[in-house]
């Protein structure tokens, strides 16, 4: 059943006081064949703009196939394959496609050439002062077409659209909650902000703090936003000339990159809260947030400091989060056979009897390994004095390996309480199967010797004439099989291995 949801709609227009240009000699570029430098881009100075006409400066099919990476991915993160299609760079006078910084992802949207043709903008980045906006092409777009549509001094309109104007929605809603939070967290508990992240939608997003926080400490900054979100407090942002002896700006925000050549600071202001350098995109007020803090905190350890961050939802987030975060519970409850309150409660049951049927089930697998091996160990010796046999399973065990190993061990254990003892040579070859098995099945080998060459020989025999994966040392080695394991045919094979052996 579908889930409707609502949340509180930022308001249609942005205040002609949310831009303030504060220094008297800056002024927004004019000239139509020249890029506005980020820091004064239409997506900054009315950041609930959806569309813009505007005039394209540069355009250029970019040198890699791929939207260049800045550099802060980090390296557990692995490449998207190359896209087979081509990747334009596409520079314009304005624009509402925000680049990423701040910890802000970029925006997704469309431009639309002279002939009312869309075109996809991938990503936008900043390079130096500008914004590049990467242009993926269709099937069936050609390059030639898009460097006639996107020559300089061309018209072309760009806009979010639909997909585009949600994410930037999602994204202002977490970074001026950020703002909000930090600010305080700051003020109330004298809490730095080390480090936030702006997470992919729909997980949470997080601020890293110094130290952790207790509930009752969560619980007071979670009221104290709240009552601020309440109050309505507006939102502006104060642009002047940079000077660049004063570039480089501590703070939760990343700061102004020493490759910025916009010549432009930006300073985000949540009116009696907080004054923050920051180029992102921020609502105009905090009335609509909805800010929520998860109730607990996560310890990072690290070589020489520590810290915790602090999980917070906002916004369309929050209302994904709480649609979901139901949804699941209804559907527990309803599998539970109970109200959404007593889950907890039925769900602690079942993992108790879950526990105490596993202990069973390893009881009996231990009762029964024990059988095995004594059934194994009262074998009949060879003319040589020795025991020397294969045995095949077929057990849906999650760890028939496990079961097997518990078999070798009751098998040693009882040749050693014998009578002869040590004296007693042998060589055990266990294998186990699915019940039910296809191509990719895998099945189990484990090969138990008193003799550690002996063991290594057989080990390698599997190998060459099974193609059994594995190894191992001394007198135990295990590997695994793929396939559909036929006592016909595998077992047969395992069979004439230990037939030919001298004991």
């Amino acid at each position: 059943m579908a889930v409707a949801t609502a949340t509180l709609s930022p308001p249609l227009l942005t205040p002609t006081t949310y831009h303030r240009i504060v220094s008297d000699t800056l002024t927004i570029p004019s000239d139509p064949l020249k890029p506005i430098p980020v820091g004064l881009l239409a997506c900054q100075r009315d950041p609930l703009l959806r569309e813009l006409a505007t005039t394209v400066v540069s355009c250029r099919v970019s040198q890699s196939p791929s939207v260049p990476s800045n550099g802060r991915e980090g390296k557990k993160k692995k490449a998207a394959p190359a896209p087979s299609s081509p990747l334009l760079e596409v520079i314009v006078h304005d624009t509402i496609i925000f680049p990423e910084g701040g910890g802000q992802p970029s925006d997704v949207g469309l431009l639309t050439s002279s002939d009312g043709e869309l075109w996809d903008v991938v990503e936008a980045k900043r390079h130096g002062g500008h914004a590049i906006h990467y242009v993926r092409l269709k099937p069936e777009q050609t390059v030639d077409d898009a460097l006639r549509f996107f020559s300089p001094g061309a018209r072309v309109g760009i806009s979010l659209g639909e997909q585009g104007y949600k994410r930037r929605l999602d994204h202002m809603c977490m970074h001026t909650s950020q703002h909000l939070l930090s600010a305080v967290l700051e003020t109330r508990l004298n809490v730095d902000t080390l480090a936030w992240s702006l997470t992919a939608h729909p997980a949470p997003c997080y601020v890293e703090l110094a130290r952790g926080l207790s509930a009752e400490e969560i619980g007071y900054i979670q009221e104290e936003a709240s009552r601020l979100v309440f109050e309505g407090r507006s939102v502006h942002v104060e642009v002047e000339e940079l000077d660049p002896a004063t570039k480089v700006m501590s703070g939760p925000s990343v700061g102004i990159p020493s490759d910025y050549t916009g010549g432009v600071k930006r300073t985000v202001v949540i009116d009696g809260v907080d004054r923050n350098p920051c180029c992102g995109t921020h609502l105009p007020s905090i009335h609509n947030l909805q800010l929520f803090l998860l109730p607990q905190t996560e310890t990072l350890a690290r070589a020489s400091t520590s810290s915790a961050r602090l999980y917070f939802l906002s916004g369309p987030r929050l209302i994904d989060h709480l649609t979901s975060s139901h949804a699941l519970l209804t559907s527990t409850a309803g599998i539970m056979s109970c109200g959404a309150p007593q889950v907890p409660e039925r769900v602690q049951q079942v993992v108790d009897e879950r526990k105490k049927a596993t202990k069973r089930v390893e009881d009996l697998e231990a009762e029964l390994a024990a059988s095995i091996a004594g059934e194994i160990a009262a074998t009949t010796p060879r003319e040589g004095g020795g025991i020397v046999l294969h045995r095949h399973r077929t057990d849906d065990s999650p760890n028939a390996l496990g079961f097997l190993s518990a078999i070798s061990t009751a098998f040693a254990s009882k040749i050693a309480d014998s009578e002869k003892g040590a004296a007693t040579p042998y060589l055990l070859v266990l294998s186990s199967s699915p019940t039910a098995q296809t191509a990719s099945s895998t099945s189990v080998v484990l090969v138990l010797g008193s003799d550690d060459k002996t063991v290594k020989e057989v080990g390698d025999e599997l190998r060459a004439k099974l193609n059994v994966k594995g190894g191992g040392r001394g007198p135990r080695w295990s590997g695994k099989w793929s396939g559909v394991w036929v006592n016909t045919r595998e077992s047969a094979v395992v069979a004439n291995i230990v037939t030919a052996l001298k004991y």
